[in-house]
């Protein structure tokens, strides 16, 4: 069983996404914001990452270019997922190294679709 670590500030959020993604049969670990999220992976690799951009501490662009930047989590695929939907930050997004980007608000199946195809690929 595939585990998704989901990094989101918003307690909303962060639930709904939780829930969608367990729901789909996936093991769901959180973090609250940028710094949480990596030190939980270096701890628990996760094998799928889906991340918020604006949050506390650290944003989600700087968590990516970290992840990427390190070889031993390189290969861990990155789901962006936020409000900021301009072409611009979609750009943004896979500059830094996400392997998708998702704006909200999203239609569920769009999530756990593009989650599951990152998983087996």
């Amino acid at each position: 069983m595939s585990t998704v670590l989901v990094v989101e500030d918003s307690v909303t959020q962060r639930e709904m996404i939780t829930d969608l993604l367990k729901g789909s049969g996936l093991t769901v670990t959180i973090a609250t914001d940028g710094v949480e999220a990596l030190e939980q992976i270096q701890v628990h690799r996760p094998d799928l990452v889906v991340l918020d951009i604006v949050m506390p501490r650290m944003n989600g662009y700087e968590v990516c270019r970290r992840l990427k930047a390190d070889p031993k989590t390189q290969k861990v695929p990155v789901v962006m997922c936020s409000s900021k939907g301009e072409e611009f930050d979609r750009y943004w997004g896979m500059k830094q190294g996400a392997d998708a980007y998702i704006a909200k608000p999203f239609q569920p199946t769009e999530l756990v679709g593009t989650v599951k195809q990152l998983l087996r690929g």
